[in-house]
């Protein structure tokens, strides 16, 4: 189940860097969620912290991407996987330029 933000959003700036996923980005009048990153903070916390911080209520969730609680974890585990550093993930770092 991705969020989403409604046309109620003011703007306010306090639900960005709340989003441990880095899915919501500023749209053309309002943020946005990218349903592709939205695992709904599963995997980093046990709420949405967008939820939690935004004033005025305007994060529901998106009724076209319903998703269960371990599509949400598959998700947020790609998604951790895709920012690992490549040493992390078991490739040797470049040589640092002398």
């Amino acid at each position: 189940m991705a969020l989403m933000i409604t046309d109620e959003c003011i703007n306010c700036d306090v639900c960005e860097p709340e989003c441990p996923n880095q899915a919501i980005y500023m749209g053309e009048e309002i943020y946005e969620i990218d349903p592709s990153r939205c695992t709904e903070c599963v995997g980093h916390f046990d709420e949405p912290q967008c939820v939690q911080v935004c004033p005025v209520s305007c994060i529901p969730i998106h009724p076209e991407h319903i998703e269960s609680h371990e599509t949400l974890w598959q998700k947020y585990q790609r998604l951790q996987k895709s920012a690992q550093p490549l040493s992390a993930a078991g490739e040797e770092p470049p040589p640092a330029s002398a």
